[in-house]
């Protein structure tokens, strides 16, 4: 095993780096970020947590003997009720969170229309830009409505955009770089979410009771896999990825409040 003692690492990067039962002592963590990482079962031990942000999913987290996780999900909900909607069981509370959902996009959509459009195209504190936002929920909607549940095997669209962290896939397109237009983006979206409301449109409480199977190449590749928990995480990345492109969209205006306005909505 690799050791490090009395090493000045600021500023190094780690990606893809596997730190499984990796031993911390007299660290300094000062300004770090990590992103897209798994710490499961990790154990902070005489820690000083100071002007921590957090951002993630919390299950079994317990903070100096209490369990944060069900605390946070309350006060969540507290001031989003509509976050509480969006772990549905049937059909009907299936197309409520869809309704919800595009609902909160439209006025989304709206607001990022007063940006010009290079603006849609910054990063905000090294996230997504809007435009790549939008991006990946096309490829997450492509991924687990169209291939898993409609039976797809390549369903993919050139802007079609992984997570980062990704492995990536021979015949999944992932070019993170490309600017197209906002338009061009939501033309892809308009198809995609039309598609998820005429599955949810004729869902059924024996489909969600079901499982589906693709073993085809390509992403998701996965066996007797619920068929509910598909539409599920399309719900979770529709109401996490909004609320990531407000906070950026208000990071953005701050930086350059002026820039606001340029293309009036009406």
């Amino acid at each position: 095993m690799t050791e490090f003692h009395d090493q000045d690492l600021s500023g190094a990067t780690f990606e893809r780096v596997n730190l499984t039962d990796a031993r911390f002592t007299r660290v300094d963590f000062s300004g770090a970020v990590i992103r897209g990482s798994l710490l499961e079962g990790v154990r902070l031990r005489g820690a000083e947590l100071i002007d921590v942000e957090i951002s993630a999913e919390l299950q079994n987290v317990v903070v100096n003997g209490v369990n944060i996780a069900p605390l946070i999900d309350a006060e969540l909900n507290r001031r989003m009720p509509e976050r509480a909607k969006m772990r549905p069981e049937s059909p009907e509370a299936f197309r409520e969170a869809w309704a919800i959902l595009e609902g909160l996009w439209a006025g989304t959509i709206e607001r990022a229309r007063t940006f010009p459009e290079e603006t849609l195209h910054q990063s905000a504190n090294g996230e997504w830009s809007f435009i790549q936002t939008l991006r990946h929920l096309n490829f997450a909607t492509a991924a687990w409505v169209e291939r898993m549940v409609l039976g797809n095997r390549s369903p993919w669209h050139p802007l079609d955009l992984p997570w980062d962290e990704a492995p990536g896939w021979e015949g999944i397109p992932w070019d993170r770089e490309a600017r197209p237009s906002l338009d061009e983006v939501l033309a892809v979206r308009g198809r995609r979410q039309a598609t998820v409301a005429r599955v949810l449109a004729s869902l059924t409480q024996e489909q969600l009771a079901s499982e589906v199977t693709r073993t085809e190449p390509g992403w998701p590749q996965v066996e007797t896999f619920p068929f509910k928990e598909c539409l599920l995480i399309v719900i979770n990345e529709e109401w996490e990825h909004r609320l990531y492109a407000e906070r950026d969209l208000t990071v953005l205006e701050k930086e350059a409040p002026e820039s606001r306005r340029a293309f009036p909505t009406s």
